[in-house]
């Protein structure tokens, strides 16, 4: 149903659409929707909640899991990018739709956003202490990961292969943005020298 009607609101644009539209979108009655929703608002909040809310309790339990900061952020690019290849009419329409939300319901979808973004700048910044990341600004470098993996909504396509896609993402993040310095020989003295 949310995914009927992000396609809905993504074609008509939010404000064009209306309550009957949206339910022919979605192959039922008016009436039916009113069931399950009492307005288009409550609809939108419940396409961004889905398109935050499931990412923080879901892709964020890569960053618990054992493995270094790369490893652990390597992880989390795969699910993220995954997630926004099969909800990417949701994931654009709870972007381009969210000064729509009423106020709670926008502080809500934000804090979601605002908590993801932080739990990456703490892994990130794990990495610089470790000496595994060569970046001054963790904060920075978690809003610069997180709009480079969030702006392929709204050019993926079904027909992109999103195995090379995620590949070429964690080359981007891992060695671009955050400049990873792996592991190599021992030098001298048993410091770690760099590729």
């Amino acid at each position: 149903m949310l995914a009927a009607a992000a396609e809905y609101f993504a074609d008509q644009g939010y404000h064009s659409a209306g309550m009957r539209g949206i339910a022919d979108s979605v192959g039922i009655k008016g009436a039916s929707l009113y069931n399950h929703f009492t307005s288009k608002e409550e609809i939108l909040y419940a396409i961004a909640l889905k398109m935050t809310q499931v990412p923080v309790e879901e892709h964020l339990l890569v960053l618990d899991e054992p493995g270094t900061p790369a490893e652990r952020l390597t992880s989390l690019i795969d699910v993220h990018l995954r997630h926004l290849a099969v909800n990417r009419v949701e994931h654009l329409v709870s972007l381009r739709e969210l000064s729509a939300l009423n106020v709670e319901h926008r502080e809500q979808v934000l804090e979601y956003r605002k908590y993801y973004q932080r739990r990456v700048r703490d892994v990130i910044a794990a990495g610089i202490r470790a000496g595994e990341f060569d970046n001054a600004d963790p904060l920075r470098a978690a809003v610069a990961v997180l709009d480079l993996m969030n702006g392929v909504s709204w050019w993926l396509r079904d027909d992109h292969d999103i195995e090379a896609l995620v590949a070429t993402y964690v080359d981007y993040i891992v060695v671009g943005i955050l400049r990873h310095r792996p592991e190599t020989e021992k030098g001298a003295g048993g410091t770690t020298s760099r590729r």
